[in-house]
């Protein structure tokens, strides 16, 4: 389910703006900012199955320019990385499966 804010944080699910039943849903963002998702079966959104999706203004740097930062900055793996899905492959937002995301969620907070 795609809930506000104020839903996400209460596990409130009798209004989601969206809700999906597949178990193999794909989501496209394409707005910046937080986008909330929770599993609506009772009892998992208080159990944790429930996630805060950021998705941050994307920068770019010219080639050629030097960074400003002497550091270079942290890579992610790539397997945690999902590529983009075909019919997207055009927009800078990432495309992940519901399912996928929770899975994300259940292993950083140690539920997988």
């Amino acid at each position: 389910m795609r809930l506000t804010h104020a839903m996400y944080r209460a596990c409130n699910t009798t209004a989601p703006s969206a809700t999906y039943t597949t178990g193999n849903d794909s989501i496209t963002i394409t707005t910046r900012g937080h986008h909330y998702f929770i599993c609506g079966f009772t009892g998992h959104c208080h159990s944790g199955q429930k996630v805060d999706i950021n998705v941050l203004p994307t920068t770019t740097t010219a080639v050629g320019t030097p960074s400003s930062s002497p550091m270079a900055a942290p890579t992610l793996p790539s397997a945690q990385s999902p590529g983009p899905s075909p019919n997207t492959a055009a927009s800078s937002m990432p495309s992940i499966t519901l399912a996928k995301a929770l899975l994300l969620a259940l292993a950083i907070l140690g539920f997988a």
